[in-house]
């Protein structure tokens, strides 16, 4: 049964870490590093905004009258965009009344998050006004706001069919020419709606016979104006992002749920019979964003980005896709040019013969004029000059047939980035060109745990510049706005604003620093990087964004330079700190790279330092630290190591708190009290008097307590631990009643010894027992014996003295501890060095030295680090 169990086990840890570990494989080029990590303490030219309100996920820019408008939880707020702190903030307060959370309450909805009036809509309406919708409390309102006193300039009007009832509910709305389109699910209903609310005529998608919206959850919408120097006379056009249940029919894979993107034309008036007050030109496609290579398909369309071109033709769409799979951390990033969505819709539709089948393509005659296409001045000179005049077959064709077969490729065919950890919420694009001329696209990415992303896009390919620590409680970002004027990012999150600068070129000190970046935004100009934005003449400086390596080889840069004097026989770290996530470090001696780092090479490295192990004269030289990136060797740090025989011991450190002991006679230079082996007789002598001392003094205590006993004047007594830990509840309880005789009981505790007599203290029982391995602790208790109580038990046994550990003593993490001749010193601190035991034999409940090393690793990604810790904290 055990074996079984054992087995069962096994395959149920295996099965855990594949689902874990889905997908197990990535293309390396995809899933990229961020260059520079900064943490919240360290963000410069951060300004932020809080309220009493929560959740500022509604967000509306002005840039011409330099004002950032936001949406909360019961308000709305007028910022400087220039400086979102400034305390010129204007407020409109907006919470649902006690006698609709009242309402909210009886239909079931929780109090704490959906029973409130959460602003989900926010735009202009005209020159004068903007309009704004909130839930209110599960009953949506919608009202406007006059711009320049920012107030509401009427009553609440109805806002259901603009607006959702929930604040999580999937949503995007866009105002057009004073009309109002909207995308949700609407009240209670099972399907959601494309509609257009106001001003008539208002449509809406078809539900019956074909329902053209399978469960779908919105994201995004967007206007292109097709119109503009077309010679088709072709309509504008609306295009919405969202997520449904698949309908399709395939044999290659099985999705429950993909990416759609829809559209609509914003001069649609429905049908005249067929089709009345329903979209004429209603047609979707699947957006693809796939590995099809590695069998990596995302379906859950996120977060969508409208990048305008210089003509309609040219606009870009930037989607954030994930996996089905919630409990996977997994993201995408997909680009799709308009060209390719418009060839999707001139293809082949889909069709189904009745509702419970699968859709599958469509390959009968299609009507003239092509189904679901916009008036043209093609169709005006056949005499068709608006929606309503189309023929029956054409509308009746459109009911059942919304569907396109063909997909919505990406550019190039696959995405720009992959990250296997990260789960990003919204995302915004902002176009710069660079020196070499070029027009570079720089990403901004937000996080579920409220990191930023920068990252540019070069040939195809993200190179992460940075990743940001906006709060130190992890929360989601909301949402994310640019603004090219004030040269800001903005971000909304459940608790306020964060406005950052889109750049922050200071950040990096050295020209290799400013190139490795592959910022557009910064340059180096031969004495410090600087925003080229704030250049007119650039001829001077240097930038280079496709390769991140040229252009600094006739500088010079600083390099740290340091002087170190040690022992023989102690050990050394000499730090070097890489602020680059990219780079690897690289050590030479007296010019010569350092050749292996194995157990007897008395060298060790990390991305803190080399560690020289017990240090010897032929040791001593030049070392120098390189930070090897993009195949570019450039020196950080150099020290100048001597180790000798005869040095003196360390000066106390000025910022010591405590006074130390002066130090002792310097002894001469030849003397033979300081051989090791003499030493080390000292050393065991010191340690062999203060155990003799501790061994007299634990007879004396002994022998006092014996004689307390006996004579029935002491005021302790023993007791069993299982009895004791509900005696000092009792106890606790009633101190104030027995305070005068009150006493002091010892208990005994169990512990976790690892062999060097050193315990953890927890407390173990069993059936009242007391386990072996214990120590004493004192406790409150009684006195003496009440005359109404029962005696207490006896007491139980002392614990057997722990013995104490010999020279080398096996931990049960699979280390060994070898105990030094001569204490080991680094910078004043001591300690002990640990080495892998030799022994195989280990009990089943240890870990080995790898795992042991694992487990720290992963508890310390969850702990604040210094970003620059001084050398005696190592």
């Amino acid at each position: 049964l055990r074996l079984i169990s054992n087995l069962l086990l096994l395959l149920l840890s295996c099965c855990v870490c594949t689902a874990a570990g889905y997908p197990f494989k990535a293309p390396l080029d995809l899933d990229v590093t961020p260059r520079v990590t900064v943490l919240s303490s360290g963000l410069q030219g951060c300004r932020r905004f809080q309220s009493s309100a929560v959740n500022y996920s509604t967000m509306l820019l002005e840039a011409e009258s330099e004002r950032l408008y936001v949406g909360a939880r019961g308000a709305v707020f007028a910022l400087n965009a220039s400086d979102i702190s400034a305390s010129s903030a204007l407020t409109i307060e907006w919470e649902a009344s006690p006698e609709q959370k009242r309402q909210c309450l009886l239909k079931g909805k929780d109090n704490q998050t959906e029973c409130f009036n959460h602003i989900r809509f926010l735009q202009r309406f005209n020159s004068t006004h903007l309009y704004m919708c909130g839930t209110h409390a599960f009953k949506p309102l919608c009202a406007y706001i006059e711009e320049k006193m920012f107030v509401m300039s009427s009553q609440p009007e109805e806002g259901r069919d603009k607006c959702p009832y929930g604040p999580t509910t999937g949503y995007t709305a866009l105002i057009i020419d004073e009309q109002m389109y909207t995308a949700s699910q609407y009240e209670f209903r099972s399907f959601p709606d494309i509609r257009r609310n106001s001003p008539s005529p208002t449509l809406k998608t078809e539900d019956a016979p074909t329902r053209w919206l399978n469960e779908a959850d919105f994201v995004g919408s967007a206007l292109v104006r097709e119109s503009l120097g077309t010679s088709s006379g072709d309509d504008d056009k609306i295009y919405f992002f969202f997520t449904e249940r698949s309908q399709e029919q395939t044999t290659t894979y099985s999705h429950s749920r993909v990416a759609r993107v829809a559209r609509v034309c914003k001069g649609d008036r429905g049908g005249r019979l067929t089709l009345q007050k329903r979209w004429t030109s209603f047609l979707k496609a699947r957006l693809m964003c796939s590995l099809p290579e590695y069998d990596f398909h995302f379906n859950m369309l996120r977060s969508v980005f409208v990048m305008p071109g210089h003509t309609p033709q040219d606009t870009l769409f930037y989607g954030i896709f994930g996996l089905e799979w919630k409990n996977v951390k997994a993201s995408a990033v997909c680009r799709f040019s308009l060209s390719e969505v418009q060839e999707a819709f001139q293809g082949p539709y889909m069709e189904n013969q009745d509702s419970d089948s699968k859709w599958k393509e469509y390959t009968g005659k299609i009507p003239d004029p092509r189904p679901g296409t916009c008036i043209t001045d093609a169709l005006r000179a056949k005499g068709i000059n608006v929606s309503t005049s189309l023929p029956d077959d054409v509308l009746n064709f459109v009911r059942r047939h919304p569907l396109m077969s063909q997909h919505v490729q990406p550019s190039d065919r696959r995405p720009l980035l992959f990250r296997r950890t990260t789960d990003y919420t919204h995302m915004a694009v902002h176009m710069i060109q660079g020196l070499d001329g070029q027009k570079y696209h720089v990403l901004y990415m937000g996080t579920d745990e409220g990191w930023l992303h920068k990252a540019v896009e070069v040939e195809g390919q993200l190179h992460i510049i940075e990743e940001l620590q906006l709060f130190e409680e992890p929360q989601p970002v909301k949402n994310l706005l640019i603004s090219a004027k004030q040269m800001s990012m903005y971000v909304g999150s459940p608790s306020g604003v964060v406005q950052l600068p889109l750049s922050n070129c200071h950040r990096y000190t050295s020209c290799y620093d400013c190139i490795f970046a592959r910022d557009p935004h910064c340059a180096w100009n031969g004495a410090q990087c600087v925003n080229i934005m704030s250049h007119v003449d650039r001829s001077t400086l240097i930038q280079d964004i496709q390769h991140g390596s040229r252009g600094c080889e006739n500088t010079q840069d600083d390099v740290v330079q340091r002087s170190r004097s040690v022992r023989v026989g102690d050990d050394v770290l000499l730090q070097c700190e890489l602020s680059s996530n990219l780079a690897t470090p690289l050590w030479t001696l007296d010019g010569s790279e350092l050749q292996g780092y194995g157990l007897n090479s008395g060298f060790r490295t990390g991305t803190d330092g080399l560690l020289v192990i017990e240090a010897r004269q032929d040791q001593s030289g030049l070392y120098t630290c390189y930070a090897v990136e993009n195949n570019i060797k450039v020196a950080i740090v150099t020290y100048n190591v001597t180790i000798r025989l005869d040095l003196p011991p360390p000066p106390p450190h000025p910022s010591s708190e405590r006074p130390l002991p002066p130090p002792p006679a310097p002894l001469l230079p030849h003397s033979e009290l300081l051989s090791p082996r003499n030493m080390e007789a000292m050393y065991l002598s010191l340690i062999t008097i203060l155990g003799g001392l501790c061994v007299v003094l634990t007879v004396v205590l002994v022998y006092v307590g014996f004689c307390l006993r006996v004579g029935h004047r002491g005021k302790y007594s023993l007791r069993a631990a299982a009895a004791a830990y509900p005696n000092s509840k009792k106890h606790n309880r009633n101190k104030k009643q027995h305070r005068s005789s009150s006493h002091m009981e010892l208990k005994t505790i169990s512990s976790h010894c690892n062999g060097n007599g050193i315990c953890n203290g927890v407390s173990k029982q069993h059936n009242g027992d007391i386990q072996d391995g214990g120590f004493l602790q004192i406790v409150p208790g009684e006195g003496h014996p009440s005359p109404n109580k029962e005696p207490p038990p006896p007491a139980p046994p002392l614990p057997p003295t722990p013995q104490l550990p010999s020279p080398e003593c096996d931990f049960p993490n699979g280390l060994s501890a070898t105990l030094p001749s001569v204490l080991r010193r680094m910078n004043g601190n001591s300690y002990v060095l640990l080495r892998q035991s030799e022994s195989e034999s280990m009990s089943p409940l240890c870990y080995s030295f790898a795992e042991e090393l694992n487990r720290i690793l992963e508890k310390r990604k969850h702990t604040q680090l210094l970003p620059r810790p001084d050398e005696s904290s190592v």
